[in-house]
């Protein structure tokens, strides 16, 4: 799969996907957008108006290429995803963190550009829609997977801010910090951008804020139209981020979602944390390569959805998929606070009884003590026997030595007693 298919792992929400420009630091002063093209009022954005089938034909969820490519891997490693609430879809240009006139968006661009080599996670910008006087004003910013919001970011605050909340992972003090709770969807609608993002975009909108009414979500779910992320012929394309049952959180992306897909999303994604497997391009936190592993774990276990948030069984690779990091590939932990791989020695043995299954099924006639002989000892199994550390790493070389120890003690204190007596 090309490179230019992929999400950009560039500070920011602008980046390479098929057919794209390519968006960087050093292309501030050229790529200049304008929001006199953001297709307002020409029928992209809603895929509605007169030609309006014709549009769906070429842009919208009926085009050709939709389910044609895979999608997994398509989402290139990042760590930290910044969303910044400013204006709506309709006005944005086609370069948004780079508009002349835009200078908030400009400048926290620019910003994380240049400060990206001192921070320590690798993080991206994307705009999400803002109004004034509603839960997302302009200004706002939304920070997952830290769960938080700040208000009111300025273009004064810009470096401040930066300096602060991103390199220094501390608190940005003219600015009190929320928590959020609850799951948050983001739709990419970047008509300007992209007309196939214009069509598909504000049409997922509508229907996943119609399904988040009918099923009372409106206080759990939240939905808003984000700018660029990367991957256009993937549209429609979804990013949602929502907590497991332990708490933690990531952000999850898919791609070709038809307004049919809404309803599988809230229920299984949101509501049960299971992935859609058709549709997934990949998650935050994990690199290409082990998308890719994740994948093919859940298709080797037959399985359409598989809980995302537990720890996944070692590959065959030798891999150690933990929650969704790779612990090869990504120096274990990856310096994710909540995950505990590192403090656990559970995770460098994992029951594989997937064998043993495909073998009882060639031989159904397999008598059950053969099968339990030939079966590994279960997880449940060692956890009823499980010793301290310091007990399970005592080797039979350490036991040699504390014997020659306490015989040395206990010949000192023979010696000691007899020249005692001698006395």
């Amino acid at each position: 799969m090309d490179d230019a298919s992929r999400s950009s792992p560039i500070s920011f929400g602008g980046g390479l996907a098929g057919g794209d420009e390519g968006f960087t630091a050093a292309d501030q002063g050229s790529q200049i957008g304008s929001a006199a093209g953001s297709l307002q009022g020409e029928g992209i954005l809603s895929g509605g108006g007169e030609g309006g089938s014709s549009c769906d034909a070429d842009f919208g969820f009926q085009r050709p290429e939709v389910g044609k490519e895979d999608l997994v891997g398509t989402v290139q490693f990042y760590e930290r995803h910044l969303f910044l609430c400013y204006k709506t879809p309709h006005v944005w240009p086609s370069h948004v963190e780079a508009a002349e006139f835009d200078r908030l968006p400009r400048l926290l661009s620019a910003a994380l550009a240049a400060r990206k080599g001192e921070m320590k996670k690798r993080t991206r910008l994307t705009i999400c829609e803002g109004e004034d006087g509603t839960e997302s004003s302009n200004g706002d910013v939304l920070i997952f997977p830290d769960m938080i919001r700040y208000r009111r970011l300025t273009h004064f605050d810009v470096e401040y801010f930066v300096e602060e909340v991103l390199v220094k992972n501390s608190q940005w003090l003219p600015g009190a910090v929320e928590t959020l709770t609850g799951s948050f969807v983001f739709v990419c609608s970047h008509g300007s951008r992209d007309r196939r993002c214009g069509v598909c975009g504000p049409v997922l909108i509508r229907k996943f804020k119609e399904e988040i009414n009918s099923r009372g979500l409106h206080s759990q779910v939240s939905v808003s139209p984000c700018s660029h992320i990367g991957g256009h012929k993937y549209a429609g394309n979804v990013i949602v981020f929502s907590s497991s049952t332990n708490g933690e959180v990531t952000g999850h992306w898919y791609g070709y979602v038809t307004p049919d897909d809404v309803p599988l999303l809230l229920e299984q994604h949101i509501g049960k944390g299971e992935i859609i497997n058709h549709l997934w391009r990949g998650q935050m936190g994990l690199r290409e390569e082990d998308q890719r592993k994740a994948q093919d774990f859940r298709l080797q276990m037959n399985v359409e959805t598989e809980e995302f948030n537990p720890n996944l069984p070692k590959q065959e690779t030798g891999t150690d998929i933990t929650n969704g990091m790779s612990t090869e590939a990504a120096s274990c932990c990856q310096g994710i606070a909540a995950s505990s791989c590192c403090q656990n020695g559970a995770f460098n043995e994992k029951p594989d009884n997937h064998s043993v299954n495909l073998e009882e099924q060639k031989n159904p006639k397999m008598l059950p003590d053969q099968r339990n002989k030939d079966r590994k000892p279960t997880s449940s199994n060692r956890k009823m026997t499980t010793l301290p550390t310091w007990f399970e790493s005592w080797e039979r070389a350490d036991t040699y030595a504390a014997l020659a120890v306490v015989t040395a003690i206990a010949s000192v204190a023979v010696a000691y007693s007899c020249y005692q007596h001698l006395r």
